[in-house]
């Protein structure tokens, strides 16, 4: 009796693992897509939690406008003054802030920037000198990943963008987050090619998955649009403030379902963060708000993006 009580607990088990790594195909590349299933982070927590921050270059008359109707305007100093502003006060802020708290941060990097802002960039690395570096593209908007050109094209410049950082930073960065937000299925076949092996262009889940791209398969790390602060901020005119309790909200939500639901699998999110948001000092005070409020709840693990993927076993 007890062999038979034994067996068929062995089998839910191989049944509940095989249904949690199940493989699917993959929406925007055709590509075997397959979860990550993860019982529980470090320390039994259940919800991982990654802020990335975007250190981004634009150029002048590039970028975002703070009074698009002034846009047109030559030169349109308040929206370079908004641009800058984020450069040269908001990126050390963040830093500085995250460094207070004891917060693990992830830099999403822009090749161009440690060239151009060499000073702000030592002093944002000697703030976080942990952060894993994402590799952003060359910059924010002149040059972008050249989606009409073909793979081979999106090689070259993923290659160019991991050099570039490389020179500069002395990493050379294993995950990638195509600049402005804008792949196409070619991307992760281009980015895994590259060596890249994770990535964060894939925004529609809550946990870790794998995808079948060669020579090794990328890692799929949840980015979901509806946390990024600034498309909140631009276009749904929100202030940090909503911000705070968004993610307040959304992650303990997380939170609530973890331990309502011990058994389910564990979660993770990667919350984007940028310096004309929460590099001010208003969005400074809201976001250590935040910060404050997520070490509280039990279920919650503060970490980076790599070791995120490190305690889910694989292998960078």
């Amino acid at each position: 009796m007890r062999k038979l009580i034994f067996a068929l607990c062995m089998l839910g088990l191989f049944v509940s693992t095989a249904a949690s790594a199940q493989t699917s195909k993959d929406w925007i590349t055709g590509l075997p897509r397959e979860a990550i299933p993860v019982k529980a982070w470090p320390g039994g927590k259940k919800v991982a939690v990654c802020f990335v921050l975007y250190v981004e270059v634009w150029g002048h008359d590039h970028g975002p406008n703070f009074r698009p109707d002034m846009g047109d305007r030559k030169p349109d100093l308040v929206d370079e003054a908004f641009r800058q502003y984020a450069i040269n006060w908001g990126v050390p802020r963040v830093g500085r802030l995250f460094k207070d708290m004891g917060a693990p941060l992830s830099l999403a990097l822009n090749a161009q920037f440690p060239e151009q802002n060499q000073e702000v960039w030592k002093t944002l690395r000697a703030l976080v000198p942990a952060a894993p570096i994402i590799a952003h593209g060359l910059n924010n908007s002149t040059d972008l990943l050249p989606l009409d050109k073909g793979a081979d094209a999106q090689r070259a410049y993923i290659h160019q963008t991991l050099d570039m950082i490389e020179k500069s930073t002395g990493v050379r960065s294993l995950g990638w987050s195509s600049p402005s937000v804008y792949p196409n299925a070619e991307t992760f076949a281009a980015t895994a090619a590259e060596g890249i092996r994770y990535s964060l262009d894939g925004m529609d889940s809550d946990v870790l998955s794998r995808l079948g791209t060669q020579p090794k398969p990328l890692v799929l790390l949840p980015y979901p649009p509806t946390v990024v602060d600034m498309g909140q901020y631009l276009s749904r005119f929100k202030e940090a403030t909503d911000l705070e309790r968004l993610w307040i909200d959304y992650v303990g939500e997380l939170a609530r379902e973890a331990t309502a639901e011990p058994n389910r699998e564990a979660t993770v999110v990667a919350i984007g963060i940028h310096p004309f948001v929460v590099g001010t000092p208003a969005g400074a005070a809201a976001m250590r708000r935040v910060l404050e409020s997520l070490k509280k709840m039990n279920p919650v693990w503060l970490t980076d993006v790599e070791q995120t993927l490190k305690a889910a076993g694989e292998k960078l």
